[in-house]
């Protein structure tokens, strides 16, 4: 289990992480989101004693981390794929952890084999592209087989089939029991893999819940109603409040979708006035919509497109998806 009581980390007069406090729990993966400059990297630093908080507290199993001798049986991290001497082949380079962390050495070729790069063990890391990277770097925060692992941006560069195999990875540590710290700037990656979400804006707290509860938070909800009589419906929700589109692109005819009213009121308002439906389907609000909504007014950085509250163009990390598409695929 990983605590944070009231971390705070300052450097100088800029204050990076303020009282920040949360747990993450055995059994589920946790997401942990927040706008770029939110204190996400400043946390996780913390949390593995590679920076010392300013106050507050971070432990892992009930201890700080650097207390815990033989560190990889302890918790695993993949903070940085590129973080890696290019001259080592992969093999090479999980031996050096494992001898520094007592491990045996058949461990190697046993991660080597759970991340897909057992064919490559002996190349040189710097000729790997990120996809690579990324599962080498999975492999050694697996190597100590801990009980704690956190993972950042762990899918950038992985290939559809890479990432559905970190999708399955990460709930199969989870439902051994282990306790599983997710940082993403992707939030349909959250959608598809976390259970719990842990989000912050600006070192601060905003939401400690489920995936599902954060999502209701969100504005989008809708209803999606398709009937005979899309006229006769619409004017009667209307009239009590609600929203209406007609969906004219769509394949069948008398499509609507409503919002300001719940599925159940409006199959209640149909049922009074005897028209007929052939669909009446909630729709929840995206995790994505949500998250901009809660977290916009702690982004350092917004869009004018965000602003006007559309979606499109913003990644919490700051980086933009023409730049992520220049990355290398995955080479396995």
């Amino acid at each position: 289990m990983i605590e944070v009581k009231g971390l705070t980390k300052r450097y100088g007069e800029v204050t990076a992480v303020n009282g920040l406090t949360f747990t993450v729990r055995p059994g589920l993966v946790t997401g942990f989101l927040g706008p770029n400059g939110a204190g996400k990297s400043t946390t996780l630093r913390m949390i593995l004693g590679l920076n010392r908080p300013t106050s507050g507290s971070a432990t892992i199993g009930g201890r700080p981390f650097v207390r815990h001798r033989a560190g990889l049986r302890h918790a695993g991290a993949l903070l940085d794929a590129g973080d890696v001497h290019g001259g080592r082949s992969a093999a090479a380079h999980l031996w050096a952890l494992a001898r520094g962390n007592g491990l045996p050495r058949r461990r190697v070729g046993e991660v080597l084999r759970e991340v897909g790069l057992e064919g490559v063990a002996r190349r040189r890391v710097g000729g790997f592209s990120l996809g690579m990277r990324q599962r080498l770097g999975i492999a050694a925060a697996l190597l100590g087989d801990p009980p704690v692992l956190l993972f950042d941006e762990p899918v950038n560069g992985l290939d559809p089939e890479g990432v559905r195999w970190v999708r399955g990875l990460f709930r199969r540590l989870a439902a051994e029991g282990r306790t599983v710290l997710v940082s993403s700037h992707l939030m349909s990656e959250m959608e598809h893999t976390a259970d719990r979400l842990v989000v912050i804006g600006r070192g601060e707290l905003i939401a400690d819940e489920s995936v599902a509860d954060f999502a209701a938070r969100g504005t989008g909800a809708s209803v999606t109603v398709r009937t005979p009589d899309p006229a006769e419906l619409a004017a009667v929700l209307v009239e009590a409040g609600a929203r209406v589109r007609h969906d004219r692109a769509s394949a069948g005819a008398g499509v609507l979708t409503v919002t300001g009213l719940s599925a159940d009121r409006v199959g209640e308002l149909a049922f009074e006035r005897r028209i007929p439906l052939y669909e009446l389907a909630p729709r929840a609000a995206s995790l994505e919509q949500a998250f901009m909504e809660l977290t916009a007014a702690h982004a350092d950085h917004r869009t004018s497109a965000l602003k006007a509250g559309g979606q499109a163009g913003w990644r919490d990390d700051g980086s933009s998806a023409a730049s992520r598409s220049g990355a290398r695929k995955e080479g396995v």
